[in-house]
């Protein structure tokens, strides 16, 4: 089982399913609404569970798909299209834990609020290290 909330931890979620590999999108939607380029799986809805669904906000940013995030702390949580699919795609940040690299590199960031941020991405401007 996989759990994992929004940053203000208001938004839970709860996936009784092994988590497919991530897709990475980088249009201008994904990435105007996340800050960067949007990091996602697709979770079959009946085994996505959502707490505190009545904390969620929902934008339309296209005729075909709308956008959930938190209403308190503004995290990105769902990409979910508004066709005829049985998936809802989460973030990954959302996730505490999810067991595997979505890339072949570790990059580690030195962060004025934690001192070492470990970030799992394919290259970093800063220092990166292969696994």
């Amino acid at each position: 089982m996989h759990r994992g909330s929004c940053l203000c931890g208001e938004v839970r979620i709860r996936v009784n399913a092994p988590l497919p590999p991530p897709d990475a999108c980088h249009c201008v939607n994904c990435r105007k609404t996340s800050g960067h380029y949007l990091v996602s799986t697709d979770i079959a809805r009946d085994s996505l569970h959502v707490e505190g669904l009545d904390k969620v906000k929902w934008y339309q940013s296209s005729e075909n798909v709308r956008r959930g995030f938190c209403a308190l702390c503004g995290s990105t949580l769902f990409f979910d299209p508004m066709i005829d699919t049985d998936w809802t795609s989460v973030a990954m940040g959302v996730f505490d834990h999810y067991g595997w690299s979505p890339s072949k590199r570790k990059v580690t960031l030195s962060c004025a609020m934690t001192r070492c941020c470990l970030i799992w991405m394919g290259f970093c401007w800063t220092q990166s290290a292969s696994t």
